[in-house]
């Protein structure tokens, strides 16, 4: 059998129009894996609440990460990775597993019953229907959204920003040792980028680390880890008890959070990147979908919650990703991280941190986008902007964002314009508000 030559390869992933080189696809591959490592961790950690072994959930996050961002690389081609998403895995263990009695492993079939569903929905073409549904003055706010989630994500994680219960939120301890590391990893980043190095991002997340070691700031307590642990929930979901429990609500919050989640994430990242066509449509946006299904089933399989498409992924695309090269780089590192997965644990948020900071700045350039001297664009655009922070949640954002476009447009007479599935989105998002209130 011939193997594929490097030209063909480049042609495959569309080198030359996108104007990638391997050199920056490689770094922004890394750059991408470093933003998310944390979900090795963070993961099982939630999990493992639910009473699934510890080190099991660790093998089957690296799994079902590698896996999901191999297909996004190698099948969609894009450089957009995915891993078990969080706020899924604490709705998996906090609602459904220690909130309604459900055991773990009949909630893991109820997130493969929503995988098989995802792919009925693009098979069928609703997923992409639904994409294509966005309105395309929404397009911009949703990036601007995500690039402020992400931010308030970083400033958090760096202690910048803390919780208030006057205020909401304020002014962290800036003496704080960690804290200082993360505005030390802000400014060397932002030099950095300033001075055009194209791995910024990966040398400022490096060398923050390297500080933070040489301070004494850095705590790694490596955990006893063998791969062949994955066999305590690999295989292990439970459809008869899954299907007992006529868990149709469960199965049905997987299903729609999962889904307007990565619309949002696809939309953010692949305006950042410049993937969009000039009639605003995502090539190959069957292949993104199958590719995000398919990982939420073998996620199921191996162990782990829905597998979703990370914001992360705008870390890389930033630092230059702009093919499947750079996703395919992450799955590998996913996969290597089966093997030292207690190293990874060394890399702090304080390194972390200031990346997404600068990443969400980064995608704020979409708000110039915007008609603001249009009410109804301007107001549906900033709900869409504000509610993805404020509410911590992609599917808020998009949820407000639709809900408000529909009705200012039918109050000022323009409702024709709208399109039916629009009005059937804004439907089901005005009854998963009510759904919400009285949850």
């Amino acid at each position: 059998m011939k193997l594929p030559t490097i030209s063909c390869i480049e042609r495959y992933f569309e080198f030359e129009a996108l104007g990638a080189n391997w050199k920056t696809e490689i770094l922004a591959g890394v750059t991408t894996f470093m933003t998310m490592a944390y979900i090795v961790f963070v993961n099982p950690s939630i999990l493992a609440e639910t009473g699934m072994p510890l080190t099991a959930v660790v093998a089957a996050t690296c799994l079902a990460s590698a896996f999901g961002s191999l297909m996004m690389g190698i099948v969609a081609r894009y450089p957009i990775a995915l891993a078990p998403g969080m706020g899924l895995n604490a709705y998996f263990t906090y609602t459904v597993v220690k909130g309604m009695g459900v055991s773990w492993q009949a909630a893991l079939g109820a997130v493969f019953i929503s995988g098989v569903a995802f792919l009925l929905l693009t098979a069928i073409g609703v997923r992409q229907l639904i994409v294509s549904a966005i309105p395309t003055e929404l397009y911009s706010a949703v990036g601007a959204g995500i690039g402020l989630f992400i931010a308030l994500v970083g400033f958090r994680n760096s202690g910048i920003i803390v919780p208030s219960a006057s205020t909401t939120v304020t002014l962290g301890n800036l003496r704080d040792p960690n804290t200082l590391l993360a505005m030390f990893g802000l400014v060397l980043i932002g030099a950095l980028m300033a001075w055009r190095v194209r791995a910024a991002m990966l040398l400022g997340i490096l060398g923050v680390t390297g500080v933070g070691a040489a301070l004494g700031l850095v705590h790694w307590q490596p955990h006893a880890y063998r791969l062949s642990d994955i066999t305590g929930t690999a295989f292990k979901l439970d459809l008869n008890a899954t299907f007992k429990l006529g868990a149709l609500e469960i199965i049905f919050v997987f299903l729609f959070v999962d889904l307007f989640d990565n619309v949002g994430t696809l939309v953010a990242v692949g305006k950042k990147a410049g993937l969009f066509n000039k009639t605003h449509q995502i090539p190959r946006v069957n292949r993104i979908l199958v590719s995000d299904a398919t990982a939420t089933i073998a996620g199921a399989l191996s162990g782990t919650s829905t597998v979703v498409s990370y914001i992360e992924s705008a870390a890389g695309v930033v630092a230059g990703g702009r093919t499947g090269v750079t996703a395919i780089v992450t799955g590998l590192l996913f996969l290597a991280a089966l093997f030292i997965a207690p190293v990874i644990g060394v890399i702090p948020a304080a390194a972390t941190a200031p990346a997404l900071i600068v990443v969400g700045c980064m995608m704020m350039t979409a708000i110039g986008e915007i008609d603001w001297n249009d009410p109804v664009i301007a107001i549906s655009a900033f709900l869409t902007m504000s509610a993805i922070p404020l509410t911590f949640s992609i599917a808020n954002g998009l949820a407000f964002g639709f809900t408000s476009y529909t009705l200012l447009k039918l109050a000022s007479g323009q409702g024709r314009k709208v399109s039916w599935l629009v009005y059937v989105l804004t439907a089901l998002f005005i009854l998963r508000f009510l759904y919400l209130a009285t949850g």
